[in-house]
Formats: C-alpha cells, sequence, structure tokens
C-alpha cells in the first residue's frame, strides 16, 4: 500500500465540493482540510467529511502537513492563491483557466519551475474517455486527413460565475482540446461575442480558427440555451467522428464513397456518401477521479502530468486574442517565421518575462 497522501482543497464551490469528495473517496488519499470565506459552506463540508475546515487558507497552509491540494477559486484569485501555495512547497492542482492573465499564468509556471514544485491545471476534458478514444483514433488515421474540428458548448447561465465571461471561462476547455487532438497551433482567428444575460463580460461566442496543419476549428459557446450541449465532431476524409462529452458516447459517421472504394482517392470521384453509424465501446468513468488520479501518480512518480502548465497557458494565450478579436472586429493573424502559431515565441518571450511579477 502506498503512503497515504494527505491532500486539502481551497474553494468549496461546486467544482472544489466535488474535489473534496472525490479526495476523500480514494484509497491512497486523505482529505484533511477545506477552506473557503463562507461559512455555511464550511459547516456543510464539515459534515459531510469530518475535515478540519479554515476562512483563510494561508492559516490552513501554515497549520497542515498538506502533500497535495486542489485550488479552486474564482479565476481572479488564482494568481494570489496559486502563488502562495507554490511558494509553501505544496504540489499543485488549480483548475482551469491557469489565471486570469496570461502574464500571470506565465508566472506561476516560472515559480513552480524555479522551485522544483509539481504543478498541473485541471483541463478536465483530456480526461474523459470519449476523447481519449477519439484522440487515439485520430491518431491512428481512422478519419485520414482532418478538416474541421467544430466545438458546441452551451448551457444556461451560471450565475456564480461573475469575474470572467465565457470565452474566458468556457472556450479555454475546447482551445486545449483542439490544440491536444490536432497537435496543431492557431495562425488565424475571427471571433465575435455577445453580452446579453452577464452584467460584466461576454455570454455567447462564435469563433473560428485556422491551424497551422490547416484544421479549420469552429466554436459556438454560450450561457444563452436552455438546455446544455457538449459536443464535438471532427470531420475528415473517411466520415465524422462527433463525442458528447457529457454522456461519454462516441459515433463514427462514415464517408460510404471511401468504403466502397476502399481509397480516399475515391473522394475526388464520389464525393461524400452517407454510410454507417458505428458506435464506439467506451469505457465510461468521471473525468475528474481521473484527472486527480493522474495527478496524484504524478507526485508519486516525480514525472510530469498530463497537461502542462505550458499547455493551459497556450489555452488562455487564445481566448484573450479571440476577446481582442471580438472587440477589434478583425482577423488576427500569428504565427512564427516559420508560421508555427502562437505557441513557440509568444508563449516562451512571456514566460522569459514573467519572472519578477512571481517574485512580488
Amino acid at each position: 500500500m502506498p503512503k497515504l497522501l494527505r491532500a486539502a482543497v481551497i474553494g468549496a464551490g461546486n467544482m472544489g465540493r466535488n474535489h473534496a469528495r472525490v479526495y476523500s473517496e480514494m484509497d491512497d488519499v486523505e482529505l484533511i482540510a477545506v477552506a473557503d470565506p463562507v461559512p455555511e459552506t464550511l459547516n456543510r463540508i464539515a459534515m459531510r467529511h469530518r475535515v478540519r475546515t479554515y476562512s483563510d487558507y494561508r492559516v490552513m497552509l501554515e497549520r497542515e502537513p498538506i502533500d497535495i491540494i486542489s485550488v479552486v477559486v474564482p479565476t481572479e484569485l488564482h494568481f494570489a492563491v496559486a502563488r502562495q501555495v507554490l511558494q509553501a512547497r505544496i504540489p499543485l492542482l488549480i483548475e482551469k483557466p491557469i489565471a486570469a492573465t496570461v502574464e500571470e499564468g506565465a508566472a506561476l509556471i516560472a515559480l513552480a519551475n524555479e522551485l522544483g514544485v509539481p504543478f498541473t491545471v485541471g483541463h478536465i476534458e483530456r480526461f474523459n474517455h470519449a476523447i481519449l478514444r477519439l484522440k487515439n483514433e485520430l491518431d491512428h488515421g481512422t478519419l485520414g486527413q482532418v478538416y474541421q474540428i467544430h466545438v458546441r458548448r452551451i448551457g444556461p447561465f451560471p450565475t456564480q460565475i461573475k469575474d470572467v465571461g465565457v470565452v474566458i471561462d468556457l472556450a479555454t476547455h475546447d482551445l486545449d482540446i483542439m490544440h491536444y487532438l490536432t497537435g496543431a497551433n492557431v495562425t488565424r482567428l475571427y471571433a465575435e461575442v455577445g453580452q446579453r444575460l452577464h452584467t460584466a463580460h461576454e455570454d455567447l461566442l462564435s469563433a473560428v480558427l485556422r491551424f497551422d496543419n490547416d484544421v479549420i476549428g469552429v466554436l459556438d459557446i454560450n450561457w444563452l440555451t436552455p438546455t446544455k450541449v457538449r459536443e464535438i465532431s471532427v470531420i475528415g476524409e473517411r466520415g465524422m467522428f462527433v463525442a458528447n462529452y457529457l454522456t461519454q458516447d462516441l459515433t463514427f459517421y462514415e464517408n460510404e464513397a471511401v468504403v466502397k472504394e476502399g481509397d480516399w482517392q475515391a473522394l475526388a470521384v464520389l464525393g461524400v456518401a452517407e454510410g454507417r453509424a458505428i458506435q464506439y465501446k467506451v469505457k465510461k468513468r468521471e473525468p475528474l477521479s481521473e484527472e486527480l488520479e493522474a495527478f496524484i501518480n504524478a507526485v508519486r512518480t516525480m514525472t510530469p502530468p498530463p497537461v502542462s502548465g505550458q499547455d493551459a497557458l497556450l489555452a488562455l494565450a487564445v481566448a484573450h486574442e479571440m476577446v481582442k478579436a471580438a472587440r477589434s472586429g478583425e482577423t488576427i493573424v500569428r504565427h512564427d517565421g516559420d508560421g508555427s502559431g502562437w505557441y513557440p515565441a509568444d508563449i516562451h518571450s512571456i514566460m522569459a518575462n514573467s519572472h519578477s511579477l512571481a517574485g512580488d
């Protein structure tokens, strides 16, 4: 039996309570403390999990012998809280987005690297088994050349989110997944946003992206839809995959023209024809459990976590560029000399200048 790791959670809102629940259910982890400024929330946590509670996370960090910690606070607080956790030398998982700004996110990465503290970001869709199976099929060429990725992440208005809009809160999920599935970076984007119900930020996004491997990305994201939809479709030479994030179902719709001819060149002659709909077998497990287990394994083995700080920073950077594009009404083009997108130059440049912020 491995050593029992002592876990804590900072922030006990909806997602924070789920982190506490999952830690409490693990055989090799002991949930020892939770911090949150709301007394009623702490009372519920204390009654449910029989753990020590703190209204000030800084007191918790001083008093508790914590081995791992989840930071699940509003986005605007990510930098201040995560910096203190890193300075306490405690391995950290922070919910996405990594921070409110790219500069703050880069500073956290720099600090974690400097102190040698394991650090990951909760991009939970990376641990959804429908996405993992889709990634495997794409890597093995099941779809042939990929043409387009289309995401719909729509649902009701979340009254608890007040510090950021739908782009930073939700689009970062799918920007990370698009990068994960394609291994490519965005070179051009155009976006439109709307503010219909939110008092301070956008609650509607429509965006088109081009990646450096010529894949087109389409994002349809809002907080204005009465029913929740979480779906990604990937279109390519041999047909289309559709993954449902919520049910973890994965379906492949064949292009019968290619199947009959047994040759992708048939596209040039026969075009596209409707074929079979094939339901893939997917192991369904709670993505948060998978995510926290991966985090714990990385801490135990001192190996890199599946989601790096740089991955999360890239998603945040492109999200901010979408907000910028929407405000200006212009198409934004970014690339290095070799046309390889945002990541190599822009992110590394920001990280190189982030040390002063990390040490403030």
